[in-house]
């Protein structure tokens, strides 16, 4: 049962914090609002691997942060970066995308790794610790329908293994958290994200890049792909809100508890693909090829909606961006890019 006491809330302004894996794009708009909310100090955490440094490159004179580069499979490091820290923020993953293409690094970072960012909240007393987890926890497959709740089971029959492996590898992380809580009393909430997109996008995970791929395609005259019959619906969340959802999840009086921070509202993927062909202003028609066997694609589709109350009773959070207008500015900065 999550525990709810003004104990576990922890203000931002004032307050020193860490973010694992902030050269992303989750880390870079959490960094912003951060700041914006007056944090004392700001760790800017990353080993670079996947992360860019352009994502917090604005970031790298203010007077407030400290980016350093360090690596979760060293607990010393973690360690060090910990120290002093009153909140955590533990982004830093591998996506489904990973592991298709290098399972077992992909199980290290996503398991040991989230081991030892629990560890080194631990020992240096951190007040708490928001970890990015996923609506992977849920599974995959046809067999998911109706609301996702969050206390809806694993189901894996039918998926393809990248994505349980990745899903499970989330599920475990969670756990790690809970563990700890439980022996250590170090306060926690875990905020299962829907597919995040939006400016400084990446070109990692499978569902936000269908946006990006659809954009190059129609910007090169070709005419965009659509799965199957573009029925099919997606989850995503705009990632001015997912900050929003993190900032919220430091400061509510809630611990020991895993949200769904989801969308406005569902979306197809015919949908998707008219919001950018509107965008550019474009006639061209949507065509569904063969899928090719073994390839990884959208994953989080499915006769399924992901609601996000409970975020809205534990941490006082609920979206507000649509996905026509996340497009809109996605799609803006995307193009600013070319300029």
């Amino acid at each position: 049962m999550p525990t709810h006491t003004p104990n576990n809330r922890l203000a931002i302004r004032g307050h020193r914090f860490l973010i694992i894996g902030a050269a992303s794009l989750v880390g870079s708009h959490t960094a912003d609002l951060l700041l914006a909310e007056g944090a004392k100090e700001l760790v800017l955490l990353d080993n670079f691997a996947f992360g860019a440094m352009q994502a917090i490159a604005h970031l790298q004179d203010h007077p407030k942060v400290r980016i350093l580069k360090a690596d979760i499979m060293q607990l010393h490091e973690l360690l060090d970066a910990t120290q002093q820290i009153d909140g955590v923020l533990h982004l830093a993953a591998y996506m489904t995308l990973g592991f298709d293409q290098s399972p077992w690094a992909a199980l290290d970072v996503n398991i040991r790794g989230a081991q030892n960012v629990v560890e080194a909240c631990r020992r240096n007393g951190v007040k708490k610790l928001v970890f990015a987890s996923s609506n992977a926890v849920y599974g995959y497959g046809n067999g998911i329908k109706g609301e996702l709740t969050e206390t809806t089971p694993f189901h894996s029959e039918g998926a393809p293994p990248a994505a349980i492996l990745y899903g499970a590898s989330k599920i475990i992380g969670e756990q790690l958290c809970r563990q700890v809580h439980q022996k250590h009393g170090l306060n926690y909430v875990v905020v299962r994200y829907s597919t995040v997109y939006g400016e400084r996008q990446h070109y990692r995970a499978a569902n936000a890049l269908y946006i990006m791929s659809t954009y190059d395609q129609v910007r090169a005259g070709k005419a965009p792909t659509l799965p199957g019959d573009g029925s099919e619906t997606k989850h995503f969340v705009y990632v001015g809100d997912v900050a929003r959802a993190n900032i919220a999840a430091f400061q509510s009086d809630a611990s020991d508890v895993a949200v769904n921070v989801s969308g406005v509202d569902t979306v197809t993927t015919r949908e998707i693909v008219q919001h950018v062909l509107d965008y550019c202003d474009s006639k061209l028609v949507p065509i569904s090829p063969p899928e090719e066997p073994g390839k990884v694609r959208l994953t989080s589709g499915g006769a399924f909606s992901i609601p996000h109350a409970l975020a809205g009773q534990e941490i006082q959070w609920q979206p507000s961006v649509s996905m026509q207008e996340g497009v809109k500015r996605l799609l803006q900065w995307r193009q600013a890019q070319d300029h």
